[in-house]
This record gives C-alpha cells, structure tokens and sequence, in this order.
C-alpha cells in the first residue's frame, strides 16, 4: 500500500453513518472515494456525497456512491482532498487542476476540512513550487492581470493542452498562472487576489484548515488546528 492509499483510508476513518461528505479531486482523494466505496458496501455504512469536479462524481457513481448536487447543498459535515502545497500554518495551494471554485466552496461549507498528502507537498511558503491559479472572468482577464502585475506579480493566462488557446474552466472561467514574491505572507495575498476586480476564485486556501494528514514512509502524522 502507498503513502497516498494509507493517508486517504486513515481520513476516511472519521466518517460516520449519516454524514455529507465532500469528495476532493486527484489521486489521493481517489483513493480516499473507493474506501468510501468499499465501508459502504462492506461495513453498511450510510452517507452522501458531494463532488468538487466531474472526475469525481463520475467515480463516485460508478462506485455506487449516493451523490448530491452542489446546487442543493448549505452546508458539509466534512471534506476530504489534497493541495498542492502545504505551509506550516496549514495555508494551502490548490487547483492546479482549475476546479478552484467547487473546491473552495466545500473547503468553507465544510465542518471539518482534512487534507490528504504526502511529504512532498509541504512548503516554506504558498508559491515556492507552483504558480498561483486565478480563476478569470473571460472578459476582464487583461484588466485583472494588469492590476496584478501593478503589485509585483509575473504571468499569464493558462494555455490549453493543445496550445492553440486558452484553458476554460468548467463553468467558462480563465486561468492566469501568476507568480508573486515570495516575502508576501499568505494573508496579505489572499486578500490582495480577493480584492482584485474581476477574479472569480484563486488557489490560496487561508484559514480554512482544520486538519492535515501527512503520510511518509508508510507513517502518518496528523496536525489538528
């Protein structure tokens, strides 16, 4: 079993019967639906699910897993998921793979919000790895990149696989992949990248945290807020 199996079946353990539960998207919490699947029909266990993406909804069906639509939802009882990268004071960096809206709405609905990963995700600080994802609208990314690049940030919109255009989210958003200095603490540019016109949603997740599962090893260490 990999450090990625191990740490999805540990953060399944503290689903209980009855609970909504809140699918993350990625190989880990890949893992961690088909240990839902498999407590339902082993062990009888009775929940619902939410889907963060497309992806995940279709393996939650297929797994035979009772889902329910964003649409229809207030509130979770917990979210499961992975992050790019991980700081010591639990910020993150997700959607990499631009389901940044969907995601974030789960990680604030959310009772409790658990991420799943490996060592390799943990950081110094949000942007040491990757770029930064902000989500677009079509109409005003070059104004929202200007007032960006206004305070210091480098980038562009994301190009589609076949680089011929650009990358659309599943609701009809661009990506600007942008890049900031590094001394900039999460808070400060979480909040500068919400206040920015035009952006719809960004990859920094600040705050919203409450437990981060790391597996290393075939050993896991959990760290609670």
């Amino acid at each position: 079993m990999n450090d990625k199996q191990l740490v999805a079946i540990q953060a399944a353990t503290y689903v209980k019967d009855g609970m909504l539960i809140g699918l993350g998207t990625g190989s880990t919490a890949n893992y961690f639906i088909e240990e839902l699947a498999r407590r339902q029909r082993d062990e009888g266990l009775k929940i619902s699910t939410v889907a963060s993406s497309t992806v995940s909804a279709n393996m939650a069906q297929a797994l035979h897993l009772p889902i329910i639509a964003l649409e229809h939802i207030s509130y979770i009882d917990l979210y499961v998921d992975g992050a790019d990268e991980i700081t010591p004071d639990m910020t993150l960096l997700k959607g990499r793979g631009s389901d940044l809206v969907k995601e974030k709405l789960l990680a604030k609905a959310a009772t409790q919000f658990i991420v799943v990963a490996d060592e390799s995700k943990l950081v110094s600080h949000i942007g040491q790895n990757f770029v930064i994802p902000i989500e677009v609208i079509p109409f005003a990314w070059q104004l929202a990149k200007k007032s960006l690049i206004d305070v210091g940030a480098e980038g562009d919109l994301r190009p589609n696989a076949a680089k011929d255009g650009f990358w659309v989210t599943s609701h009809g958003s661009y990506v600007l992949d942008m890049k900031f200095d590094k001394n900039i603490d999460a808070q400060a540019l979480n909040t500068l990248i919400n206040n920015t016109p035009g952006v719809v949603e960004h990859g920094i997740f600040y705050s919203l945290t409450d437990a981060v599962l790391i597996a290393k090893n075939g050993q896991i260490t959990e760290r609670w807020r």
